[in-house]
């Protein structure tokens, strides 16, 4: 059975989860993890991607990241083969690191933004790098110690957290500390269904009384969050192959974005900082990356940029799509609307939407760790 395609939007929130192939370790010691928590940082502050929580241990690491100017799918592939290059040359071995591809969950904010930060800041302690909650303030690589303050980073959003907490850390601590006796969750750490019910119980009461949910393992949410997002992202893909099928490729793009721009073929891959040229090689980015799924390597070799400077683009060109109304339509022309711009991105819409954003963790509801 063929893989599911990854689903993503800027602004989409993602639990990642990777694991040495066979189990074995990915860090075997503080060497290791300080060159990935340097590469991490790197990476995530050239993309402007959040990162709300992360925790590395042995075997395998968790990140809670928010997808920024580039696609978590691009983020991860320069974190992993980086990694992975530099830890095989630094022990002297060959071959994968990495099992399989890494494990992509999209998550609806509320309920599981902080039942995700807790879930991912508790594993050290589980997993037994840690003895006892004082000792996990303290421990350098998970971002739990950096939320508590004994530790800082510039690239980890703490502010997002604990706001949550009224920005008191003795509210967040206890928070977390409330999770060691809870146990797992099975609707963290269950199947697409189970983490659309809220869990077995639910799940089972919800089957007695011949209800049904919308599932899918690759998004942890409730029925409505997952209907939605599938159905926008089944939009958009059904909009980039008929554009595939159509042929329009990059040079067509290419070609509409000057006719468009009032601007040469020449002028367009030329340097430089024309405010002209800059905005037709930001429509070109931004059509060519989102619409026509061509790879941001390939257009910072193209137009002589460097990776960041192409995501910039990306972004630049979004925001003028969606400002001036521009639209690629399915025989490749570039559209102008008469009436208000629509967003470009109905995902990242639908991510946003008010109804799924985070909220105070309630006092009288806990949640359990697995």
């Amino acid at each position: 059975m063929p893989r599911k395609s990854r689903i993503d939007a800027p602004g989409a929130l993602h639990h990642i989860i990777a694991r040495g192939i066979e189990r074995s370790p990915i860090f075997r010691n503080n060497g290791d993890r300080t060159d990935f928590v340097r590469r991490l940082s790197t990476i995530l502050k050239e993309t402007e991607t959040q990162c709300y929580a992360w925790a590395l241990i042995p075997n395998h690491f968790h990140l809670l990241l928010e997808t920024g100017l580039i696609p978590i799918a691009q983020v991860m592939r320069r974190l992993l083969t980086g990694y992975a290059v530099s830890f095989n040359r630094r022990h002297l071995r060959s071959g994968h690191l990495f099992q399989n591809r890494y494990k992509s969950i999209l998550c609806q904010k509320d309920p599981y933004l902080l039942e995700l930060v807790r879930y991912i800041h508790l594993n050290p302690l589980r997993a037994g790098l840690v003895d006892t909650i004082d000792a996990l303030d303290l421990f350098a690589y998970c971002g739990h110690s950096v939320i508590m303050g004994n530790r800082k980073n510039d690239w980890q959003d703490t502010k997002t957290v604990l706001s949550l907490f009224s920005s008191d850390r003795r509210q967040y601590r206890r928070f977390v500390e409330e999770g060691v006796y809870l146990g797992k969750r099975s609707d963290l750490t269950g199947g697409g269904l189970i983490r659309s019910s809220g869990g077995w119980a639910n799940l089972l009461e919800m089957r007695q009384q011949k209800l049904f949910q919308k599932s899918d393992e690759r998004i942890l949410g409730d029925g409505d969050f997952v209907r939605d997002v599938l159905a926008h992202a089944e939009e958009q893909m059904e909009h980039k192959y008929r554009l595939i099928a159509q042929g329009i490729d990059l040079d067509a793009v290419v070609e509409r974005v000057c006719e468009v721009m009032k601007i040469t073929k020449q002028e367009i891959y030329l340097p430089g900082k024309e405010r002209g040229r800059v905005r037709a090689r930001s429509l070109l980015c931004y059509f060519a990356a989102r619409e026509v799924r061509v790879s941001q390597a390939e257009l910072s070799r193209l137009l002589k940029l460097s990776p960041a400077a192409v995501a910039f683009s990306v972004k630049r060109g979004e925001e003028l799509a969606r400002r001036e109304g521009y639209s690629l339509s399915w025989d490749g022309e570039i559209e102008k609307c008469k009436e208000r711009p629509r967003s470009p991105c109905l995902l990242k819409d639908v991510l946003k939407s008010d109804r799924f954003l985070p909220s105070r963790p309630s006092r009288q509801t806990g949640c359990a760790d697995g």
